[in-house]
């Protein structure tokens, strides 16, 4: 069954860090929206406008010394912000369109205007801490949407999938102690930026809402998909989310250029149809896809492609295609899966 797909696209998006040369450029955005311009794509989508987020907004996941921090970048041409994130004069005004851009997507999920979305957006966000910008990222999206559904939408339970090569530990860090939100990140370990270990599994209230899956280099689509199939479906069949958001990386790409994982176009897909059923069986298919990282631009713009024809069913991975993937599993992965129970198994009794 064909699904009302919403896409949040802004050229406005493309005016961040557009003087200096940086992974995270502004012609990931500019492949995608071409491709998204083709004759064959342009009329599949229903658009969901950009908006600039709120100092409020803001404020629900960030300190107001540090949004101070960045609104006094505006007009400077460039301001280092940590090693490997910078701010140029639009920033400011780019990343409050990011996070708005997540959340209006959200409320159009919500709402009943779409069945399902992908906020096309940057910067990414998933490393931004309530008092940092890091590793790209200026405000943490997907966490200003999350507490957005949490206050306008009055949810209780938010599931946040991170798929994106590094460890999310912005998302990890705003969501630690809160039983509201369920994270679940796979991630290349060891790699930056040093966190998403198996023991960090959420603090007082929250234990047993962070849960990490450390995959070790050259995981590709049978052990994601796996990890998906084994550890994430039975705890989010407990949890029951009301809504699922994405983080999604495409850094974790076969050939990416920060990354060593091998996950092919046909992976993404079959990721996406996995989380796509969850949303159907657990919050009315309520699903919420989010940009992160993705720096081998050809493999990026595929990959996107996938995802957005199976978000729209105009493509619908099989389960046999998922048992074909998972056979070609390996042990290291098989063990990573016991361990990740081990440590889980006494929050989610599910295994």
């Amino acid at each position: 069954m064909s699904k009302n797909t919403g896409i949040v696209k802004d050229r406005r998006y493309l005016r961040h860090g557009s003087e200096w040369t940086h992974p995270e450029t502004p012609q990931r955005l500019v492949s995608i929206y071409e491709m998204l311009d083709n004759p064959d794509m342009a009329w599949k989508f229903t658009g969901i406008e950009a908006r600039h987020a709120t100092r409020e907004e803001l404020a629900r996941v960030h300190r107001p010394s540090f949004i101070d921090f960045i609104a006094g970048t505006e007009g400077k041409s460039m301001t280092m912000l940590d090693p490997d994130t910078v701010a140029t004069a639009e920033t400011y005004d780019t990343a409050r369109l990011a996070a708005g851009g997540v959340m209006n997507a959200i409320d159009s999920v919500v709402s009943g205007e779409t069945d399902n979305a992908f906020a096309l957006v940057r910067p990414p966000g998933h490393h931004a801490q309530p008092t940092e910008a890091a590793g790209f990222c200026i405000f943490n999206n997907i966490a200003v949407g999350a507490r957005h559904a949490l206050a306008r939408w009055k949810m209780d339970r938010i599931l946040i999938v991170d798929w994106d090569l590094h460890h999310g530990n912005g998302t990890a860090e705003i969501f630690y102690e809160d039983r509201q939100v369920l994270y679940f990140s796979t991630h290349q370990s060891p790699g930056y930026p040093g966190t998403g270990g198996l023991e960090e599994t959420g603090k007082g209230a929250g234990q047993g809402f962070t849960i990490n899956v450390p995959l070790r280099s050259g995981a590709g689509d049978a052990c994601y998909v796996r990890v998906f199939q084994n550890l994430l479906e039975p705890v989010a069949r407990r949890f029951r989310p009301e809504i699922i958001l994405v983080s999604a990386g495409f850094d974790i790409y076969i050939g990416d250029p920060l990354g060593e994982m091998k996950v092919t176009p046909e992976g993404f897909a079959c990721l996406t149809r996995i989380l796509l059923d969850l949303a159907d069986e657990c919050c009315n298919g309520r699903l919420v896809i989010v940009l992160e990282g993705g720096y081998n631009i050809q493999g990026l713009t595929k990959s996107v492609r996938t995802v957005l024809l199976e978000l729209l069913g105009e493509t619908r991975v099989t389960q046999e295609t998922l048992n074909r993937m998972v056979a070609n599993g390996d042990e290291t992965c098989t063990r990573l899966i016991g361990r990740v129970r081990d440590k889980i198994g006494s929050f989610w009794p599910v295994f």
